[in-house]
């Protein structure tokens, strides 16, 4: 068993507009007690828009997806829950009571706070066949592939016409 195999994701809740400020913080109090055993990584996350402005020009942003909170992915014990809770800006962790409560590996996935690269056996332009959820059993071809978020785009035939359907990548499988 790994030695960060404990380590869970944990919401902390911030006062607003001091993510990273909370963030910055951490990570030099973390690095200063030499804890990155137990503090392995924070997030605060993001997404890019993109806005249009009356003058149609486009205008890009980010912005915070949870503003007023940081994800900390990190073992529990008594001196890493000591840190994160007395970080300037910190006003505790997510959950019931005093006890912070790990998210899901569910609510991370949901979420998007941890990455997880998936690996398909098939591409865009190839053969292949659904193999669950409301359209088991068609076979179409890949005309998109996006692995961020799980889905492909098939072009399947139904009712003589040609008619494209989004899919999660693990409902389809090569055609032999």
């Amino acid at each position: 068993m790994s030695e960060h195999a404990e380590a869970k994701w944990y919401v902390i809740h911030t006062y607003s507009g001091y993510e990273n400020k909370v963030m910055t913080d951490l990570e030099k109090m973390v690095e200063n007690r030499g804890m990155q055993d137990l503090v392995l990584e924070m997030k605060i996350p993001t997404e890019t828009v993109t806005e249009i402005t009356d003058g149609g020009k486009e205008k890009e942003y980010v912005r915070k997806i949870f503003p007023g909170y940081v994800f900390v992915k990190m073992i529990v014990t008594d001196d890493s829950w000591y840190v994160v809770r007395n970080i300037h800006g910190v006003t505790g962790f997510v959950g019931p009571g005093s006890k912070p409560v790990p998210l899901t590996d569910a609510e991370v996935a949901n979420i998007g706070v941890e990455k997880r690269s998936v690996e398909v056996k098939y591409s865009i332009g190839d053969s292949v066949k659904i193999i669950s959820g409301p359209l088991d059993g068609f076979s179409g071809v890949v005309t998109e592939l996006d692995v961020s978020k799980n889905s492909a785009c098939v072009t399947i035939s139904m009712f003589g016409r040609e008619t494209p359907v989004e899919v999660e990548l693990n409902q389809l499988a090569l055609e032999q």
